[in-house]
């Protein structure tokens, strides 16, 4: 005697209907992929096992863009552009080029940069202006560079030749020169040893490094030579 077997199809969706019944009567129980009647061992059903296989695959290859969406990260152009400067300038003060550029290298459109950072300007995130004053107040001091060397800085950030000029119209000519003076003062001493010439080339390239005129460095290195009894005829000449 024939003995009739159904075998039901688990792990569908709602509303799934079973496969369709062969010639002989019997439920062929044919789900995705081809697989016919049920695993062996455990008493589960092929459907069962199929559709727990297909629902793992689809956690784990998930789109880029639901990833992104997984992760928090703005779709919105407007919304990564605020997101990108934000971020930034809770590292650091930044110019408007600078984040412009970071921007652009993100493959920001030009249109939604330019309202973020239009907005940012608006509300003071980005203020050139507070940026080359402070640049120019703390190089110069920490670093000792002349306004020479600050300009040339605040230019490759992207800062307008007007604000860096009243920027750098901070330090006056006696100030630099004072700055000046202590940088020999401090460097002098590694200088003892050499030769008159070799300590006049050493010191006045490090103040040309750091932006200092050639007049100028020449008469602050010969000073300070002849205050520690150097002869320095012939040293006002250019090097």
């Amino acid at each position: 005697m024939t003995r009739r077997t159904e075998w039901p199809v688990g792990g569908t969706e709602p509303g799934a209907r079973p496969g369709p019944q062969s010639d002989a009567g019997h439920t062929s129980g044919v789900v995705a992929g081809g697989m016919h009647g049920p695993e062996s061992g455990g008493g589960r059903s092929a459907g069962e096992g199929v559709g727990r296989r297909a629902r793992t695959r689809s956690r784990s290859s998930g789109s880029p863009s639901s990833s992104r969406a997984e992760q928090g990260e703005p779709r919105d152009p407007v919304e990564q552009a605020r997101t990108i400067c934000l971020r930034l300038l809770t590292g650091s003060p930044r110019t408007r080029k600078q984040l412009a550029d970071a921007l652009r290298a993100r493959e920001i459109p030009d249109e939604a940069a330019e309202e973020v950072l239009s907005r940012f300007e608006d509300v003071g995130l980005i203020d050139d202006a507070a940026f080359a004053d402070a640049w120019v107040e703390s190089r110069h001091h920490s670093r000792g560079l002349a306004r020479r060397a600050l300009v040339r800085e605040l230019r490759t950030k992207g800062v307008d030749s007007a604000v860096i000029d009243e920027a750098v119209g901070q330090l006056d000519p006696e100030q630099e020169e004072a700055t000046a003076r202590d940088l020999v003062a401090r460097k002098l001493r590694s200088t003892r040893g050499l030769d008159r010439d070799r300590r006049l080339r050493r010191l006045a390239g490090m103040l040309a490094r750091k932006g200092y005129a050639e007049g100028m460095a020449l008469r602050v290195v010969r000073q300070a030579l002849e205050e520690e009894g150097e002869d320095t005829e012939g040293l006002d000449e250019p090097f």
